[in-house]
């Protein structure tokens, strides 16, 4: 564990780990819903040892867009081998090929919101009945708003006015046959718990959350990355620049932050300074004033 040790964070690793095995418990078929942001990647850590030295007993499932990062891709594929788990990936490529959902178009286009199509049908395809992950309630309003067990109805929506009460951790996961739930054991950590646990327990991530050189582009004042999937505007110039990522999503909607910080210490720092949550430079959550909610409610993670 090294020399670097904060007491709170083993009551909040155990506080996941409890909730964790209370999904297990009480579910049929649990699965670990993955990013490869490093929300996801602490909770692939703590299911590891909530359940070792057995090997986690649920599958990991990712939403592939098509327009990852391919370092995410990389580390996804990497620690899904070294796990020694299984993986389930949903393709929206997949769902705007069958006619599920429809592609957006112009400069601005996302497959953010396709996403929640794809996750509901990977969900009832593989009949998940409680679906994890690592959304807290820091980082955007919405997410504050939600219990560690967050029931879905037979159509996946979130009604976040009828919340189940959970006094002295007691969670009800009964549920009607085809409704699920949505459960976030890491609801009670901040971003800097977060950086301060991996620094911790010397969890790898990808190298995308580290200081390192990119062409990018500054769009409505959010830096993003210069991709294939990006369209450019007649007025926008592809510069290098030295950045770093705070969060992890699609490329073509995924701020980036001017920074230095190349290790975990420099990262903390630069977290206990700043003004702007991580989901800040996150251009989809730019849509709306209730733009997550109103994508929570349809189904979205």
């Amino acid at each position: 564990m090294g020399t670097y040790y904060l007491p709170h964070l083993k009551e909040l690793e155990a506080e996941a780990i409890f909730v964790i095995r209370e999904v297990v418990s009480q579910s049929e078929r649990p699965a670990l819903l993955f990013s490869g942001g490093k929300d996801s990647i602490l909770l692939s850590h703590l299911a590891k040892k909530a359940f070792y030295p057995a090997k986690i007993p649920f599958p990991l499932i990712h939403i592939d867009t098509g327009h990852n990062f391919p370092e995410t891709i990389e580390f996804r594929d990497n620690l899904v081998e070294k796990l020694g788990v299984q993986l389930i990936v949903g393709s929206v490529q997949e769902s705007i090929d069958k006619g599920r959902v429809r592609e957006e178009t112009g400069v601005n286009a996302s497959r953010n919101a396709l996403q929640t199509v794809t996750l509901l049908d990977t969900l009832e395809e593989h009949k998940i009945d409680a679906a994890m992950g690592g959304a807290r309630r820091d980082e955007e309003k919405a997410r504050a708003k939600e219990r560690f067990f967050s029931h879905r109805d037979e159509f996946g929506q979130w009604d976040p006015k009828n919340q189940r009460p959970e006094l002295w951790n007691l969670f009800n996961g009964k549920k009607h046959h085809g409704e699920h739930f949505r459960v976030f054991p890491i609801s009670n950590w901040t971003e800097m718990d977060v950086w301060q646990y991996i620094l911790m327990e010397q969890i790898d991530l990808p190298s995308l959350y580290f200081s390192h050189k990119r062409d990018c582009v500054v769009r409505d004042g959010v830096i993003l990355a210069n991709s294939e999937f990006i369209q450019l505007k007649p007025d926008e110039e592809v510069k290098n620049m030295v950045v770093r990522y705070r969060t992890c999503g699609d490329m073509p909607i995924t701020g980036a932050v001017l920074s230095e910080a190349d290790t975990l210490e420099l990262i903390i720092e630069e977290v206990a300074t700043t003004r702007t949550t991580e989901r800040g430079t996150r251009a989809d959550d730019k849509r709306g004033e209730t733009a997550m909610e109103d994508r929570k409610k349809q189904g979205y993670f």
